[in-house]
């Protein structure tokens, strides 16, 4: 792992909100990967600084896994984690689509048929959800699939996409803006392996590993937002 020091910050200031569509336009789908496993400390090379201590509760980060529905495959919401600054799950349950499941999408998504035998209809999980996340900071990678699922707008200056931030790309040693997969930056970040086996995703884990990449680059991430916003108010 290597980090490459950096005096331009400015493009944190709208990252929360430039990668993200605007609300009802399908966005693209960028890769997303599994995360680091329960319990799993960051790398010493990387440890992240904090800005949350006087208030952790505020932020959650957030996955979502997905099926098929429908003769179309389209994509719907079968399983949702949440979970808290420190990596508690604050949610974290299987999810019955309102139509008929046509591709459960195991090796990604790691939901089976047996999954959503007894799950919680969509309608009430939605409920659930947005009672847990309105009014938080909300932390995601490619988050916009998430909400998309969720049928959700979240607010732009109360989200935070790990996706789409080129300071976490420098640390990670990747050239440019591009969208990086969660699984290329913690193992490059972290030095972790993830997503082994043909089990597929775990929401827990995409969450955990998340809020992980999110704590490395907040202090940059936060100051330069609470930097613009008094400009602004100035």
């Amino acid at each position: 792992t290597h980090i490459i020091p950096t005096t331009n910050l400015s493009y944190l200031a709208s990252a929360h909100s430039s990668s993200m569509p605007p609300c009802g336009e399908k966005p693209k789908e960028p890769l997303k990967s599994s995360a680091s496993s329960p319990g799993s400390s960051v790398s010493s090379t990387c440890k992240p600084i904090t800005m949350s201590s006087g208030n952790p509760s505020k932020y959650v980060a957030i996955d979502c896994e997905m099926v098929g529905t429908g003769p179309k495959s389209l994509s719907e919401l079968a399983r949702c984690s949440i979970v808290s600054y420190e990596g508690d799950v604050i949610y974290d349950k299987f999810i019955k689509p309102s139509a008929r499941v046509t591709d459960y999408r195991t090796r990604w998504s790691g939901i089976r048929r047996r999954d959503l035998v007894n799950a919680m209809p969509f309608t009430k999980a939605r409920m659930e959800i947005l009672s847990l996340i309105k009014g938080k900071v909300v932390v995601g990678h490619a988050i916009h699939n998430d909400f998309k699922v969720i049928g959700y707008c979240h607010p732009p200056e109360l989200t935070r996409d790990t996706s789409r931030i080129p300071l976490l790309n420098q640390m990670a040693g990747i050239e440019g803006n591009k969208c990086t997969s969660l699984k290329t930056l913690t193992k490059a970040i972290f030095n972790r392996d993830i997503q082994t086996g043909n089990k597929g995703h775990s929401s827990v884990e995409d969450a955990r590993a998340t809020m992980e990449l999110y704590k490395v680059v907040e202090h940059e991430w936060e100051t330069q937002l609470a930097a613009n916003s008094t400009a602004m108010l100035g």
